[in-house]
């Protein structure tokens, strides 16, 4: 009986494993080397909890709920979190000044060859630091990962990027227009706040294809995935900088346009690796951009979490700080040479 190929076999199979393992050996390389660089630059990595009272409050992202169980058989939801963000936020209220967390997140309704139900998030802030210090940090652990593989360039299906090239910066406004051919600024008003309908109406005269039901998230959401995503990261890392306020909710406002946000997001072959801010501190208006997000998410999807009120009561001992979260799976991705996400993962979510 001729066995099937390592391909068609599950991932604990000896032969599919043997095929894998030079990968994942080249995770564990890479783990250290990132815990390396974290301990030599001061950072205290920390271990926040995975199960939280709310799992973030954006829009798009979908949790895992649970039930916990007290000692008197009463249950509470609970959720297992998107990201370590609200917590390691409380930490820096709580005195801490340079942190990182490596640990698992979780996010429901995401699986792909670049997504995946529980992954690994590289996750650091720096306490009062300006968010390009954080821009460098990203791009040096990019830099590292290549480096502790001997990769000289990443590829991803037909892209390449030489990680070690000059770094690409552009604005998003810059990005679309380029990419797009659509101006955003006249879609805003002088505070930021969206028209869906002004949006639409520039992607039609375009020809571009314009749902009824839609938003101005939503339409800029296609546009950045259909028109400007893949350009980016194209031959050299590409720094994505000052998004629009409307669609960075945890981060604080451009100094001198309250239409644009200190968030930033870094890409290689068109793949999006960190996300990044200059952290939001006012705890009034994070709650009046919560309640935002969560209004759309019940409008959308029926559905919307719970505030945590005690990160809100965080915000108010906050310090200015700069944080990151980067996609440690993917970043092993394109140093290993992987297509898909689960070649790098030592025992993948079974489907």
């Amino acid at each position: 009986m001729t066995a099937p190929p390592a391909s068609a076999s599950p991932w604990w199979h000896p032969r599919r494993h043997e095929d894998r393992r030079p990968a994942l050996l080249a995770r564990t390389r890479i783990d250290a080397a990132v815990r390396s660089w974290l301990v030599e630059r001061g950072f205290l990595v920390v271990d926040p909890p995975g199960l939280q009272r709310s799992p973030g409050n954006e829009a798009h992202l979908h949790a895992f709920a649970t039930t916990m169980i007290g000692n008197e058989g009463a249950g509470q939801t609970m959720y297992l979190h998107t990201s370590p963000e609200f917590t390691m936020k409380k930490m820096l209220a709580a005195g801490e000044r340079r942190i990182a967390s490596l640990q698992h997140v979780w996010r429901n309704r995401e699986r792909s060859a670049l997504h995946h139900p529980e992954f690994t998030m590289l996750e650091w802030y720096r306490v009062g630091e300006v968010y390009s210090v954080i821009i460098g940090d990203t791009v040096d652990l990019i830099r590292l990962a290549a480096r502790t593989t001997g990769i000289e360039h990443f590829v991803y299906r037909d892209r390449m990027c030489n990680p070690f090239a000059d770094v690409e910066h552009i604005g998003v406004v810059e990005a679309f227009r380029a990419h797009a051919g659509v101006d955003l600024l006249p879609t805003m008003d002088s505070s930021g706040v969206p028209d869906g309908e002004a949006l639409a109406a520039i992607m039609l005269a375009k020809d571009m294809p314009v749902p009824e039901d839609h938003s101005w998230s939503y339409l800029f959401s296609r546009l950045l995935v259909d028109y400007v995503e893949p350009h980016l990261g194209q031959g050299r890392i590409t720094v994505l900088d000052r998004y629009p306020a409307c669609e960075a909710a945890l981060a604080r406002r451009v100094p001198g346009d309250p239409r644009l946000s200190e968030r930033f997001e870094v890409y290689a072959c068109g793949v999006e690796l960190a996300n990044g801010f200059g952290e939001l501190t006012d705890p009034d208006e994070q709650r009046r951009r919560f309640e935002a997000e969560m209004a759309e998410k019940q409008r959308l999807y029926g559905e919307q979490y719970p505030i945590d009120e005690d990160f809100l009561a965080a915000l108010d001992l906050m310090p200015e700080a700069s944080g990151v979260a980067l996609g440690f799976d993917r970043l092993v991705m394109l140093a290993t040479g992987a297509q898909r996400i689960e070649a790098v993962l030592w025992a993948p979510v079974v489907e």
